[in-house]
């Protein structure tokens, strides 16, 4: 047998050095739930789809509790355009009438959901899709938005109002890794109406940490972080706050508002740290969780002192 290069040497070297310097997140992390919202380009990109899962796989295996929650905002728009079902948008956001709930109950639970479970499954027994609608996972109340100062309706668009989280401490304790799309029964009070929602699923992701007590809570995006001064690049935040994120929130673009709000009710709900992280590259998430310096920007509660 040839003796290993010195390339060879330092590759094994490298590849050493990072498993020692992911030991002690591994003992930190380990045991506890980690809830991550799968989206952006890392749901798109086939590379990208199966780096995730390998990701997913990792933390399982390093005896983390993984749970991931997925919208699907692309897949349902070819969708729609593919039927010949016009998208109306007010305010940014997708008016979704009847017919377009029933596409988008079909793409988020039985497209985007099925693939990445697969995806997942390919190396083990390991995934278990559900939707919000299962078992009334997750409750919703309908809402729209304001455009020029005047209320508009969006149809079957909601925001999530409750969380009924034993199906998913069931599936954990099980050894099972939950895939949940973003979609929920719809309630008045404690009563359900029959409809199912839209929501979003940022902030369905951090209402599912919030209750699971989950340790972090990581939101895959197409951005490097965030920038208090967007478009400087220079102005990348690796940390921050709760409250100094609180008093940037009104200053940010709109695209990101919403992961940050997400981000920022889950550490007010008590989950340890939140972060936002870039999605386009491969394997982000584990250089997050498993090294000191971390990538993308993370949220720390106020009572946690910033280097």
């Amino acid at each position: 047998m040839e003796a290993p290069s010195p390339h060879q040497h330092q590759t094994a070297q490298r590849k050493a050095e990072a498993l020692i310097e992911a030991l002690p997140w591994i003992q930190r992390f380990a045991g506890t739930t980690m809830v991550i919202k799968y989206g952006g380009n890392a749901m798109v990109n086939e590379d990208l789809r199966r780096a995730f899962a390998e990701d997913i796989v990792f933390l399982h295996h390093a005896g983390i509790h993984p749970v991931v929650v997925h919208g699907g905002g692309p897949q349902i728009s070819r969708m729609l355009d593919k039927l010949g079902i016009e998208s109306e948008f007010r305010g940014g956001l997708r008016v979704t009438t009847p017919e377009a709930m029933d596409i988008v109950r079909m793409v988020l639970t039985g497209q985007v959901q099925r693939e990445l479970v697969g995806l997942i499954n390919s190396h083990g027994r390991y995934a278990v899709g559900l939707s919000g609608e299962d078992g009334a996972l997750l409750r919703a109340a309908r809402t729209g938005t304001v455009v020029d100062g005047q209320e508009v309706d969006l149809g079957l668009v909601g925001e999530v109002t409750g969380v009924e989280p034993e199906q998913i401490e069931d599936l954990i304790a099980a050894g099972r890794i939950p895939v949940i799309s973003s979609i929920a029964p719809e309630f008045v009070g404690s009563e359900p109406t029959g409809a199912v929602l839209n929501v979003n699923a940022d902030t369905a992701a951090a209402s599912l940490a919030a209750e699971l007590g989950a340790s972090r809570f990581v939101v895959l995006t197409d951005v490097e972080g965030l920038y208090s001064n967007w478009p400087d690049q220079t102005s990348l935040i690796s940390s921050l706050t709760a409250s100094e994120l609180r008093g940037l929130l009104p200053k940010l673009e709109s695209g990101m508002i919403p992961k940050m709000e997400a981000c920022l009710a889950a550490v007010d709900a008590g989950v340890g740290r939140a972060a936002i992280v870039d999605g386009r590259q491969p394997h982000s998430m584990l250089l997050e969780v498993f090294t000191t310096a971390g990538i993308g920007t993370q949220v720390v509660p106020d009572t946690e002192v910033l280097p």
